[in-house]
C-alpha cells in the first residue's frame, strides 16, 4: 500500500520524504531514476519506521531548473514563488538576476528580487543598480538578515512555497536561519539521515513556515543555463519585450538588423535598455550553438 509524501531533501539517489502526520523517511528509489527535486510529491511505500521507497511522482504545478546543452539541474518543484537573494555586497550579477527570473516566467513563477545587506554603505549603489528591475515591475525588498531585519521578507512568504536562489556569499543561510532559528539543527539532521555527515550541502531543504506558507532554501549558484527554453520564445519572458511582440515587419525576426523591428524600435525610444537587446541576442545565440553558462 503507498501513500504521499513530499520530498523535502536530497543528496545523490537517497531522499528525505514527509508524509502527512509529519514523520520524515529517508528514501531510495527504484532503479536508477533519480530525476526529483526538492518539493516534488510522490507516493511512497513504507518499509519500516526509518525507510521507504519512492514508487512514482505525482503530476507538479510548477518546476524551477536550469540547463546547457548536456544536463540539466532540478532546483524546486511545485514553488509558487522565487526569491533572488543579492547582496549590497559582494557585487551581484544582474545577468544571472535576469536568467533566474527568465526561467521563473518560463515556468509559471512569480519572482521576488531581496536586497540582503541593506545597513551596508554599498546599500545606496546596490539599489541604484535595480532601479531597472523595479521600473520593469519586479518587486524589490530590502533587508538586513544579520541585524534580523528581514519583516518585509515575511510579510512576502505568506500563502507561498517560496524557493531561495543566488550567488554565494549574498547571506540565504542567513536569512534561513533569521526566519527558522533551528534550520541549522534541521539540517544537520537531514544529513545525518542521510548518512552524509553534517557538513553536507543537500541540493535543497524544504521548511514549513506555517499551515500554509514553506522556504525551500538551495545552495549558492554562479551560472544559470537556459537551454530547456527556445530562442524563439526567449522575448516572452522579458517583461519590456513581452509587449512588443507582433510589432516586428517580419515573424521571424531575431531583432537585429532586420527593418521595422519593434524591439529595437523600443531601444531608439528609449524604452528599452541597449544593455537588455543584448542580453537577449547572447541567450539567443547561446540557445543556437548549446553553449554553456
Amino acid at each position: 500500500m503507498t501513500e504521499t509524501a513530499r520530498i523535502v531533501a536530497s543528496h545523490g539517489r537517497s531522499y528525505i520524504v514527509e508524509r502527512t502526520n509529519g514523520q520524515r523517511l529517508r528514501a531510495s528509489t527504484r532503479g536508477k531514476k533519480t530525476d526529483y527535486a526538492c518539493g516534488d510529491l510522490v507516493d511512497i511505500q513504507i518499509l519500516n519506521d526509518e525507510q521507504a521507497v519512492i514508487e512514482r511522482i505525482l503530476e507538479r504545478k510548477t518546476l524551477l531548473y536550469r540547463s546547457d546543452a548536456w544536463k540539466s539541474k532540478l532546483i524546486a518543484a511545485n514553488v509558487t514563488q522565487l526569491i533572488i537573494v543579492l547582496a549590497s555586497e559582494p557585487s551581484f550579477s544582474t545577468e544571472l538576476i535576469s536568467r533566474c527570473a527568465i526561467a521563473a516566467e518560463a515556468g509559471g513563477i512569480q519572482t521576488l528580487i531581496c536586497l540582503n545587506k541593506c545597513d551596508l554603505p554599498t546599500a545606496t549603489a546596490a539599489k541604484e543598480r535595480l532601479q531597472y528591475f523595479v521600473n520593469l515591475g519586479y518587486k524589490v525588498i530590502e533587508v538586513s538578515a544579520l541585524n534580523n531585519d528581514i519583516t518585509p521578507l515575511r510579510a512576502a512568504l505568506v500563502g507561498h512555497i517560496s524557493v531561495l536562489v543566488g550567488q554565494s556569499g549574498m547571506g540565504k543561510s542567513t536569512i534561513t536561519n533569521a526566519l527558522l532559528p533551528d534550520a541549522n539543527a534541521r539540517v544537520n539532521e537531514i544529513s545525518i539521515a542521510l548518512d552524509a555527515g553534517k557538513h553536507t550541502t543537500t541540493n535543497a531543504t524544504f521548511y514549513h513556515l506555517d499551515t500554509e506558507s514553506a522556504l525551500i532554501d538551495s545552495p549558492g549558484l554562479q551560472s544559470f543555463g537556459l537551454a530547456h527554453i527556445t530562442a524563439q520564445d526567449l522575448p516572452a519572458y522579458f517583461p519590456e519585450f513581452k509587449e512588443r511582440i507582433g510589432t516586428c515587419r517580419f515573424h521571424n525576426c531575431r531583432h537585429r538588423q532586420e527593418p521595422d523591428c519593434g524591439m529595437r524600435k523600443g531601444v531608439e525610444e528609449g524604452t528599452i535598455s541597449p544593455q537588455r537587446l543584448a542580453l537577449l541576442h547572447r541567450l539567443q545565440d547561446e540557445l543556437s550553438s548549446g553553449s554553456r553558462y
